[in-house]
């Protein structure tokens, strides 16, 4: 008889209550990995931002404009190779096949240059260039409209009055899996010359550089904000990923929330373990008294009861493990990308997650033996052999 062999034979000894007790550390680590997974996923554009991008905007608020002028002052700063601008839209879909996606107004010249990520066929940028209500799609987004190149489309804003009718000339693919696959972008000029959008008129939302050295972001920026620090309209730059979390400042603060009800979700199974061990070990008392005086240390009791314990613990981690590949990666995963694309382009449990799921559960297997463990390997043999309960 090893460790191992005992740990096995006795864990189904009470064969209900174990397998309750694993499906509660599989369910724990089902939540767990699906919590870290969301925050995982909600930052995961912003922490593969590109770092040779920065992004200017209204000094105040995102939601301010700037005059267009500013694009050519934003070219002329040293250390900036390209720089284009883009408006919010506000699109809505009157047929509401889509609760939420981004439109935006940008540069018909410079945006995919600028924003290389999204792939677009050169037959269809060409044609957006010469196609005044052009617009270009993310391939998810063309599929939930149910539109094709050549198609029309008429959606209205929460921005700008009316109906607004596009003509589809293009579908952008990602080339970084983080990119969003919702998206339209319809040509700037064809919103400006638009008489429903005279209060913008000249106006831009925000402004994208590349630049040389991404070493001096801090240092471009700077320069750049100093350029308008004496006009009306002041400016902010940031690096892209600063740019991306400062649009997800509210709904941040409630995956830090998630972050802790994790971490509640594993305190709560430890609890559960802990029970079950401990009523184990309650009802084999008097085994432990005859192991111990047939010879048996106290050593060896405590390496009994945490075995069994990390082994109904690794049970059910890697069970969970497993649904989490299945459920959230081949399930859940692939319905968020095509249905919430805007917030999650990209949603699959990292190995990270799974491997930290799974450690965690081994470690507090130990930990919740522990107490019933040493408190066992402790007690006096003529104590243990009295208990027969």
């Amino acid at each position: 008889m090893n460790l191992a062999t005992y740990a096995r034979r006795n864990m189904f000894r009470r064969r209900g209550r174990t397998i309750l007790t694993i499906i509660a550390v599989v369910v724990a680590v089902l939540i767990f990995s699906l919590i870290r997974t969301a925050v995982a996923a909600w930052n995961a554009g912003a922490d593969e931002a590109a770092t040779d991008r920065i992004a200017t905007r209204h000094k105040i608020s995102i939601t301010m404009q700037l005059p267009k002028h500013y694009v050519q002052e934003l070219r002329d700063t040293p250390g900036v190779t390209a720089a284009t601008w883009a408006n919010w839209f506000g699109a809505k879909d009157p047929k509401e096949r889509i609760p939420f996606f981004a439109g935006f107004a940008a540069d018909q010249n410079t945006w995919f240059d600028v924003m290389p990520e999204m792939s677009v066929p050169p037959e269809q940028l060409a044609d957006w260039k010469s196609t005044p209500n052009g617009a270009i799609l993310g391939d998810l987004l063309a599929k939930t409209l149910e539109v094709q190149v050549g198609s029309k489309l008429v959606l209205t804003s929460d921005i700008y009055p009316g109906d607004w009718e596009f003509k589809v000339v293009g579908i952008y693919t990602p080339l970084r899996k983080t990119v969003d696959r919702n998206s339209m972008i319809f040509r700037w000029d064809y919103l400006d010359n638009d008489p429903r959008a005279a209060f913008s008129k000249d106006q831009i939302g925000w402004m994208v550089s590349r630049i040389a050295d991404s070493s001096q972001s801090a240092e471009i920026s700077r320069r750049i904000d100093a350029k308008f620090d004496e006009k009306d309209d002041q400016t902010v730059t940031m690096s892209e990923r600063a740019f991306q979390l400062s649009f997800l400042g509210a709904f941040t603060a409630v995956l830090k929330a998630f972050d802790y009800v994790s971490l509640a979700i594993l305190l709560i199974m430890t609890l559960i373990l802990a029970n079950t061990i401990a009523m184990s070990v309650r009802e084999r008392t008097h085994e432990y008294g005859v192991l111990r005086a047939i010879g048996f240390p106290p050593g060896h009791i405590l390496g009994f009861i945490l075995g069994e314990s990390i082994l109904v613990a690794l049970v059910g981690g890697l069970i969970g493990v497993g649904l989490v590949f299945l459920l959230i990666n081949n399930v859940l995963g692939p319905a968020m990308e095509e249905n919430m694309s805007g917030f999650f382009p990209y949603f699959r449990a990292p190995t990270s997650v799974m491997v930290t799921a799974l450690a965690a559960s081994v470690v507090l297997g130990a930990v919740a033996g522990a107490i019933p463990a040493v408190l066992a390997s402790r007690l006096k043999v003529t104590d243990a052999l009295r208990r027969l309960d």
